[in-house]
C-alpha cells in the first residue's frame, strides 16, 4: 500500500477514526484466543537465533577478510600485487570486524529480549502479546488522527499532516509498513510474523515521535537539534539548487531558440 494513498484513506476515515478505534478492540476481544501466550518469547527465541547465525557468519568473513590480506600482502612482497590492493584488503578486514562486533552486540541485546519476554508471559486470563501489540499501534494512529481531526491542532501544528514535510512523510511510510505488517501477522501470527509487527510498529512510534517534534519545531515551541535543523538547511539548499538549475535551463533553451532563429535565412 502506498504510505500517501494511505494518508487519503485516514482522511476520509479521520470522522469515524475514535469509533473504528473502539470497534478495534471489541474484535481484539473476539479474538482473544488468537494468538499464543508465548507468541513474544517465541518470536524473541527466533529473533536469537538469527541473530546467533548472523553472528557466525560475520566471524566467518573476517576470518576470510584476514586471509586475504595475508595473500595480497605476500603477492605484494613478490610483486604480483600493488600497495593499493593491499590498502583496499585491510580495509575490507576493518569493515567485517565492525560488522562482526555489531553482530555479537545484536546477539546480546536480543539474549537480554528473549529474557524479558519469558519474564512477561501473560497470565491465562490476559491479553495476548498480538492483542497488546495491536493495541499499541492503534494507540499511535489515534495520536495521529487527533492532528487529522482537531481543528486546533491543525492551525497550530500544520506540518504534522503536511506530506511534503519529511518527517510526516517518514511517519506515512512507516504507518503503510505497520498496517501490512499487521494484516500479515492477524489471526495467523507466527513468531517471524510476530517479530516483523512487533518491529513495525516499534518503527512507527519513533517515527510519530520524530514527526511531532519537527511539527513542534515549526511551530517554534521546540529547538531543532543541530543534526535536524542541518538536514532541514541541506534540503532547503538542495530545493534552491534545483529551482535555480531549472531557470537556467529554460533561459539557456530560450536564447538557443532565439539565436537559432536568428541565423535562419529569409525565405523568399
Amino acid at each position: 500500500m502506498d504510505p500517501l494513498l494511505l494518508a487519503v484513506e485516514w482522511w476520509w476515515l479521520a470522522p469515524v477514526a475514535a469509533g473504528g478505534v473502539a470497534a478495534g478492540a471489541v474484535g481484539m476481544g473476539r479474538r482473544r484466543t488468537a494468538g499464543g501466550r508465548r507468541l513474544e518469547f517465541d518470536a524473541a527465541r527466533h529473533d536469537l537465533r538469527a541473530a546467533r547465525q548472523k553472528a557466525v557468519q560475520s566471524r566467518m568473513a573476517v576470518k576470510l577478510a584476514r586471509a586475504d590480506v595475508t595473500r595480497i600482502s605476500a603477492e605484494r612482497s613478490a610483486r604480483r600485487a600493488t600497495a593499493e590492493q593491499v590498502a583496499g584488503a585491510k580495509r575490507m578486514l576493518r569493515i567485517k570486524e565492525s560488522d562482526a562486533k555489531a553482530a555479537a552486540a545484536d546477539v546480546r541485546a536480543k539474549q537480554v529480549r528473549l529474557s524479558a519476554a519469558r519474564a512477561a508471559i501473560p497470565a491465562p486470563r490476559a491479553p495476548r502479546p498480538l492483542e497488546r501489540l495491536q493495541g499499541e499501534h492503534d494507540a499511535v494512529v489515534l495520536r495521529w488522527m487527533q492532528y487529522e481531526t482537531d481543528p486546533g491542532l491543525q492551525i497550530a501544528y500544520p506540518a504534522m499532516t503536511d506530506v511534503k514535510q519529511p518527517a510526516t512523510a517518514e511517519y506515512l511510510r512507516a504507518a503503510g509498513r505497520a498496517v501490512d505488517a499487521r494484516r500479515a501477522a492477524d489471526g495467523k501470527a507466527g513468531p517471524a510474523e510476530f517479530a516483523a509487527y512487533r518491529d513495525a510498529v516499534a518503527d512507527l512510534e519513533r517515527a510519530f515521535e520524530a514527526a511531532e517534534h519537527a511539527a513542534r519545531v515549526r511551530a517554534g515551541e521546540e529547538t531543532a537539534s543541530p543534526a535536524s535543523a542541518w538536514q532541514e538547511t541541506a534540503q532547503d539548499m538542495l530545493n534552491r539548487s534545483t529551482e535555480a538549475i531549472d531557470r537556467a535551463a529554460g533561459a539557456a533553451a530560450s536564447a538557443l531558440a532565439a539565436w537559432n532563429e536568428r541565423r535562419r535565412p529569409d525565405k523568399r
